[in-house]
């Protein structure tokens, strides 16, 4: 088994569930986190993104995020990108790591990040938080993708985010943590993928449900990623 310090994880977002999932990671002992987001940080952002101060906006996420990671986990590797993850640069993205982190608030882009797990094979711990629930799930071939979760893509426009219909901060720092969690059981091989994690903060409850794989899965068959698939407009988003 690889040892946590040998590990590379690939953290895409660096928002409200990006920051407690890539701190989680370092306290944990992950020997690399590679941070890839191209928004800057909004004063809007503060109450949920708790590696970003009042003195970073403007900056960059990527390089607010890491300044804070290398002063916290000076052993760390970290490596930054400004880059937007698109149909062009996922699947280099993915190979260059051990798993991937989803802390995106795009419905495409999220679709993207599973079928690019399930063509790698590099697992991706998907995550989504809105208003006051959030949910979780490793993805990864021999199980369920996001495409057996949600048959159907639904319309980017019509799905509300945390920017039109708001989130509650601490919301996003929990299911973040349970995305790093997660992770670590994958990594440690003590996690199997396909169960999916229910956060429901108005009732302070949780739960697990097993989500099956659904036979002749568009997303598990890892069809090419292209442009027909998904256009660089659809796959642009990475504000959580």
């Amino acid at each position: 088994m690889t040892p946590l310090t040998q590990r590379r994880v690939l953290i895409v977002g660096m928002g409200g569930l990006g920051c407690p999932a890539a701190e989680a990671l370092a306290r944990a002992g992950v020997g690399a986190l590679t941070l890839v987001d191209p928004d800057r940080v909004e004063p809007s952002n503060l109450p949920r993104q708790l590696l970003h101060r009042d003195a970073d906006l403007g900056r960059l996420k990527v390089d607010s995020a890491a300044e804070k990671l290398a002063v916290r986990f000076p052993s760390l590797h970290l490596s930054t990108s400004a880059e937007r993850v698109g149909a062009q640069n996922v699947e280099a993205l993915f190979s260059a790591h051990d798993l991937v982190i989803d802390g995106t608030d795009g419905i495409a882009t999220k679709y993207l990040l599973s079928d690019a797990a399930m063509r790698s094979g590099v697992p991706l711990v998907f995550g989504g938080v809105l208003r006051m629930q959030g949910q979780a799930m490793t993805l990864a071939p021999g199980g369920p993708c996001l495409r057996c979760l949600y048959e159907v893509a639904p319309d980017p426009d019509q799905v509300p985010t945390c920017a039109s219909a708001g989130v509650l901060g601490t919301v996003a720092g929990v299911i973040g943590g349970i995305q790093a969690q997660l992770a670590l059981g994958h990594l440690a091989g003590t996690l199997a993928p396909g169960w999916l994690t229910v956060f429901d903060a108005l009732k302070l409850s949780s739960r697990r449900v097993r989500v099956p794989q659904v036979p002749g899965c568009e997303g598990c068959a890892a069809g090419p990623l292209s442009a027909d698939r998904l256009s660089e407009e659809e796959a642009s988003s990475c504000r959580r």
